[in-house]
């Protein structure tokens, strides 16, 4: 039978007393004194021995869980599950569970996650928007608890947050397209008040207008609560309406998922037909015959980024100095330009 790993094998492996690992490992490092150094040792050495502290103990003696909520929009979606396997991890290094919920972008349902997760006494929060949740972040900050927003966020609102740079995105991709000799270039999204999918639009329509082509009936803006056979049926309506387009940019890697059937429905050959390019990558792109170029987000590094604002609020309290950071993304040049 595998021994159980107790804190005086911790503090063994971390040459450290048995009272500092456990005032470190009960969110008291800081307040007794002992250096940044010292607990970032031991949470390290208590995360390569897999040690699991007592959560309810815990609890009861520090009002913490060592717990974070995590709430994004569709955990399904490979973009949102690789981000969580990252926040994962980094959490589980620092001896914290993660609680996961997706909101299906319903405000709703987004705001009676926070609850509940406020009920469980969660420690702090990582949350992917919904399009009307700028009044609960605020809510949440009144409260003082830490909170970092992924992926999206709102413009105005003092909020950390970690997000990928959609403008220069959008533009990077759209030009890579003309240099490529491409002209009628759509641009494939869902009409939405999101920061992220606007600024998308934004570096497309920078880019064409700068290139003096930019035409905005070659502009398809879909609702996003539709289905599948909706936006499969919607993309071939528009691409049989719009037989000059050359290349086409889609704004997420599900809608390029309808757009592909789209194009098998219309037998359009890629990229002898059409070009093109998604934002976010997925791992049936590099199987796909053609394979297909993406704009990728760095997700490790949003993933872990989100971790440490997240550790650092927690830490810091009231001293806690607000980020906001962009991460520029990569465009992977595949087959299908």
């Amino acid at each position: 039978m595998k021994k159980k790993i107790t804190i005086k094998d911790i503090a063994k492996a971390a040459n450290v007393s048995v009272t500092t690992v456990s005032f470190v490992l009960n969110d008291k490092g800081e307040k007794m004194g002992i250096s940044k150094e010292v607990i970032e040792k031991v949470l390290k050495v208590s995360g390569e021995m897999k040690f699991k502290l007592n959560m309810i103990a815990s609890s009861l003696r520090t009002g913490k869980t060592r717990s974070i909520g995590l709430i994004v929009e569709d955990i399904s979606n490979q973009f949102f599950s690789d981000l969580a396997r990252v926040i994962e991890r980094e959490a589980i290094n620092l001896n914290y569970r993660v609680f996961y919920c997706s909101t299906g972008a319903d405000d709703a349902r987004a705001i009676e996650l926070v609850s509940s997760l406020l009920q469980a006494n969660v420690d702090g929060f990582i949350i992917t928007p919904t399009e009307n949740m700028k009044t609960t972040i605020d809510r949440l900050s009144e409260l003082q608890c830490p909170v970092v927003l992924l992926d999206r966020y709102f413009e105005e609102q003092e909020v950390s947050h970690v997000v990928l740079d959609n403008f220069e995105g959008g533009k990077t991709a759209t030009n890579y397209l003309l240099q490529k000799g491409f002209k009628k270039i759509a641009f494939i999204t869902n009409y939405s008040q999101l920061i992220q999918m606007q600024l998308r639009k934004d570096g497309y329509s920078i880019a064409m207008k700068e290139a003096g082509l930019y035409d905005e009936s070659i502009l398809l803006d879909m609702e996003y609560h539709i289905n599948e056979e909706e936006r499969i049926a919607n993309i071939s309506e528009f691409l049989n309406n719009n037989p000059e387009i050359d290349a086409v940019l889609f704004g997420a890697n599900y809608l390029l998922l309808a757009g592909l059937q789209s194009f098998r429905k219309l037998k359009f050959k890629i990229p002898a037909d059409k070009a093109v390019i998604s934002f976010d990558d997925h791992d049936s792109f590099r199987l796909h015959s053609p394979s297909i170029t993406v704009l990728s987000q760095p997700i490790e590094e949003m993933g872990k980024k989100a971790v440490k604002l997240l550790m650092m609020q927690m830490n810091d309290g009231s001293n806690y100095q607000i980020e906001k950071e962009k991460k520029i993304g990569t465009l992977i040049i595949r087959e299908s330009v």
